[in-house]
């Protein structure tokens, strides 16, 4: 489990997880931002505040969208690392496939991720992925079609899934809408 409390579940330590998730030390990622690794050692102990510019090069860096590092300013202090309000919820991905993601966990500091998904109709995921994690998903609504390891499943609301550190696919073929919640270990956005 990870040591950190609520209270420090910043920006700087969603940088720091998201940095360690992709397996990047601080040099790596210093020398693409081209700036020293005290600078960003001061960033992710919340003891320098990164510019717009900076915040764009790292979100860059770490593959992750800008908005992903915005969400601790507008969450009132006695909430943070504890409540995620739906309306509050931090964008992640970029929507291109038909892919809606927003993080539930309130941070990125704990050992995995709580992700809502909501995937478009006649929606395809358009490159296979395998990521080094486990993943455990949760259909709230709708159909999704799944090749987990060269099986194909398609599941509905209620089924639950897990993919382990094996290629994936998905696709929504049908005329609604599917929403799922996954758990992801370690934290991967």
């Amino acid at each position: 489990m990870s040591d950190l409390s609520p209270q420090t579940a910043t920006l700087g330590a969603d940088i720091r997880a998201l940095r360690k998730a992709r397996g990047l030390t601080l040099s790596d990622i210093a020398a693409r931002l081209n700036r020293s690794v005290g600078w960003l050692s001061q960033v992710e102990r919340d003891l320098s505040e990164p510019s717009i510019s900076d915040l764009r090069q790292i979100a860059q860096c770490l593959g992750v969208p800008m908005s992903m590092l915005f969400a601790h300013s507008n969450v009132p202090a006695d909430e943070q690392g504890y409540v995620v309000r739906a309306g509050a919820r931090r964008p992640m991905g970029s929507g291109e496939e038909g892919l809606i993601e927003e993080l539930l966990s309130p941070d990125l500091t704990d050992d995995f991720e709580m992700v809502h998904s909501t995937f478009a109709p006649q929606s395809r995921m358009q490159t296979e992925a395998n990521r080094p994690t486990q993943e455990v998903g949760y259909m709230i609504s709708g159909q999704l079609d799944l090749v987990i390891g060269g099986h194909a499943f398609t599941v509905g609301p209620g089924d639950s899934f897990r993919i382990r550190h094996e290629p994936y696919q998905w696709a929504n073929p049908y005329d609604a809408p599917a929403v799922a919640v996954w758990v992801i270990a370690p934290p991967v956005y």
